[in-house]
């Protein structure tokens, strides 16, 4: 069942409105992922190690609309191939799990190396790579390593200057869905990959 559904009877101004609160937040998430890697000196360039790869999981129904928004605002082309490339992206992923052994898959949105919607990426995308701490709502302070092919020095007399605080970029995404749900009745729990989602698109905008 695709979950997503109810949302084809939404408020597109509603929808327009939470769309543009995410894109400002990612505005200011680009702002801050940069200062923390100019502070480290940190570049993706000259890696060996694709992070499109990486089979990231994504729960926020916010996130999932700017997502469809942005499988809008291809052309029928670019929209057809993605879609395609993502059924066989999440078959390749079932079977993996399936089979209990997962292997890395590329992203059905990197095109010849590049993301094909690169104004649309999701969260993680924007924000893996430099060290980072968060206050959870319990207060308890957690912290990554970020890019694992890095070998930060994560001591906290010679990272604190530098690490990327996610606190309150997160404490806002949270506050923007709280009410995006509130306002649709979505009670759903979501978690799933840029792949598995781009299917249920596929399926929502077909209905």
């Amino acid at each position: 069942m695709n979950i997503f559904f109810p949302l084809l009877t939404a408020d597109q101004t509603t929808i327009d409105a939470i769309v543009g609160r995410v894109r400002d937040l990612y505005g200011r998430m680009g702002k801050a992922y940069g200062e923390a890697a100019a502070c480290y000196g940190f570049t993706c360039k000259g890696c060996d190690e694709n992070c499109c790869e990486e089979r990231f999981y994504h729960h926020t129904l916010a996130e999932f609309l700017y997502l469809l928004r942005g499988i809008q605002s291809c052309d029928e082309q670019t929209r057809l191939a993605i879609f395609s490339r993502s059924r066989t992206v999440t078959e390749r992923y079932r079977a993996d799990d399936a089979s209990g052994q997962a292997q890395r898959i590329m992203c059905p949105l990197n095109q010849n190396g590049l993301c094909s919607l690169y104004e649309y990426r999701l969260m993680i995308c924007r924000l893996h790579g430099v060290p980072y701490r968060m206050r959870r709502p319990d207060g308890v302070v957690t912290q990554g390593s970020g890019c694992r092919n890095v070998d930060w020095d994560m001591l906290d007399e010679k990272s604190s200057a530098c690490m990327f605080d996610r606190t309150e970029l997160y404490r806002e995404l949270s506050a923007i869905e709280i009410d995006l749900r509130q306002r649709f009745g979505f009670g759903h729990r979501i978690n799933k990959t840029i792949a598995e989602m781009i299917t249920d698109i596929e399926e929502l905008l077909a209905a």
